[in-house]
């Protein structure tokens, strides 16, 4: 069965601040097996004048045989220069545009979630009409209640957002936040294309919880991913945004794991 794990490249950061690092980096991540990405975070790719273009870029990833799945790029990129945006995306081949988290502007209420949801409308229509999918990835702030006994602000994401806004949840950041990652993928079907995955373990001898490989920690995969197939996740982003080892060895225990697991 063909693989539905990518890198997310905020996980290998470190190894990518350079045209010959990224090429390198690329490289091994098609030699463990994974035949996708994400682009994010790539550092030879930022700045105004950076060393690798998306044509470039586009090569090293033919060159290497992996696929574009998604992107986290600036909202302010995205507002004031939509076609340069889609321009790039599709030299990259990439359809799939996701930001990390809402923009500083759009705070910690319920009124300026709203408004995020009403002012992204025409930038996000933009993106669609030329066939690409726009998602909002989570971490664990957006499960703050303005009010008590009140929604979520994720759940307003969910609840108040069109049908056609993607959710690119990071499960780890769910369970984080203490929320139950099959529930949530339950009320999502169809709306979550690429979804972040970690683990999370207990650390010894300070008792506390950080990020590990899949298969590493205490997640219940055994549960969560088949909430994930049958929500229609189309491809699963490893994304460890902290290596207690070397990231490439992260990088491979995850991917051996959930490939025993089917994905």
């Amino acid at each position: 069965m063909k693989s539905k794990l990518a890198v997310q490249m905020y996980t290998v950061r470190e190894h990518t601040q350079s045209s010959a690092d990224l090429a390198k980096t690329l490289k091994t991540i098609s030699d463990i097996g994974y035949p996708a990405v994400q682009m994010s975070a790539v550092g030879a790719m930022n700045g105004d004048s950076p060393e690798v273009d998306a044509r470039t870029a586009r090569q090293m990833l033919d060159d290497n045989g992996l696929k574009c799945i998604a992107t986290h790029r600036p909202w302010d990129a995205l507002v004031n220069d939509t076609q340069a945006e889609i321009d790039f995306h599709q030299t990259l081949g990439c359809d799939y545009v996701a930001i990390g988290s809402l923009p500083q502007q759009y705070a910690n209420t319920y009124e300026d979630y709203r408004r995020f949801i009403t002012e992204s409308a025409p930038v996000i229509e933009k993106l669609q009409a030329v066939g690409f999918r726009f998602g909002l990835h989570n971490h664990s702030k957006e499960f703050y209640r303005p009010e008590k006994t009140g929604p979520s602000l994720l759940d307003i994401l969910i609840d108040e957002t069109a049908p056609g806004v993607m959710l690119e949840f990071d499960l780890f950041w769910l369970e984080h936040a203490g929320a139950n990652c099959v529930r949530f993928l339950e009320r999502c079907p169809g709306r979550v294309p690429v979804i972040h995955l970690k683990d999370k373990e207990v650390n010894q001898p300070t008792n506390e919880t950080r990020m590990a490989p899949i298969g590493e920690g205490n997640m219940d995969w055994d549960h969560i991913i088949p909430a994930c197939e049958k929500a229609g996740v189309e491809w699963y982003g490893i994304e460890q945004d902290q290596c207690f080892r070397d990231p490439f060895d992260c990088l491979k225990s995850s991917y051996d794991y959930l490939r025993a697991k089917g994905l």
